[in-house]
């Protein structure tokens, strides 16, 4: 099987081990979080050769991530450790929301250099996402150079949307992510995401916003997810789990689909092993399930 190459900032990332409120909680975990990170380890555990690049700090958090990242099966070998710039931190507060800690971080210096020095031998999807173009510094520089190389050598790009409201207003983003959007093979968006920044409302509507898109894919929370390719599509219903944290869900459909296309499978399959890995990360406050998936899960790969 080919190799998954994704791409972006990964920050260190606390939350509270229960369910509750920074302010109450008492326990925390550190562990490490980022879209496109989550993505390449929610591949690696269905059995993809995965593959994360960025940069982080010089520093114990810096450290910590590579070593969580790795040891979820994800190849970080070639991710730059910068010694000018710290590791970004996120902090989630379950019921209210997400606090970054993430200005100058090392990821947001990513630049086109990085991109052009980038293996692209033996790998069969580069997965970015539309928070690079957020970031700031120089790292939308990057991310335009990295689509731009994976074009070049024939290798598809699937983009997540990824809107971060706390990164840039939908007024700024809209025509960005669309512009990249339609530059992409394969795109992964939320139905509520799509309304907020085209007044596309429906996976219909949507599709009619991105027709030159090979492979589409509308999410729609706990209603399920519809996808396209060229004339077929299908839709299949999300589980109904108890939910804990939602943070990190979208990732892991991403990257339960896209082990899923990597082995071949049809687009139900794909949109079913997409909720698989999404509600294992929906019944726990990290972005990634504290438990391995199980023996039968790692089969249907």
């Amino acid at each position: 099987m080919t190799i998954l190459l994704t791409a972006g900032e990964t920050m260190a990332m606390v939350a509270p081990v229960a369910a509750e409120p920074v302010d109450d909680a008492e326990l925390f975990r550190i562990d490490a979080g980022g879209a496109e990170s989550n993505v390449a380890a929610h591949a690696a555990a269905l059995g993809v050769p995965a593959r994360w690049f960025s940069r982080v700090g010089a520093d114990p958090l810096g450290r910590r991530v590579l070593a969580r990242i790795g040891a979820r099966g994800v190849d970080v070998s070639a991710v730059i450790v910068d010694g000018g710039h710290r590791t970004g931190l996120y902090v989630k507060d379950p019921g209210r929301g997400v606090h970054y800690y993430r200005d100058d971080s090392a990821a947001s210096h990513l630049a086109a250099t990085d991109a052009d020095a980038v293996d692209l031998r033996g790998v069969g999807i580069v997965h970015v996402s539309g928070i690079s173009a957020a970031l700031g510094g120089t790292a939308p520089e990057f991310l335009e150079r990295l689509i731009a190389r994976a074009h070049e050598a024939g290798v598809p790009v699937s983009f997540d949307v990824n809107h971060r409201a706390a990164l840039w207003s939908a007024a700024d983003a809209a025509s960005v992510l669309l512009d990249l959007a339609r530059r992409a093979d394969l795109v992964f968006v939320g139905r509520d995401e799509a309304e907020t920044l085209w007044g596309a409302a429906t996976p219909a509507a949507i599709r009619e916003l991105l027709p030159g898109v090979a492979e589409l894919v509308v999410k729609d929370g706990d209603v399920g997810a519809t996808a396209f390719a060229g004339t077929a599509s299908a839709f299949v219903p999300a589980h109904r789990v108890d939910l804990v944290e939602a943070v990190g869900a979208g990732d892991a459909f991403a990257g339960g689909y896209l082990a899923a296309r990597l082995a071949g499978a049809d687009l139900a399959a794909r949109l079913q092993r997409g909720h698989d890995r999404a509600a294992l990360t929906l019944t726990t406050t990290a972005d990634y399930p504290d438990s391995p998936p199980s023996s039968s899960e790692s089969e249907r790969a």
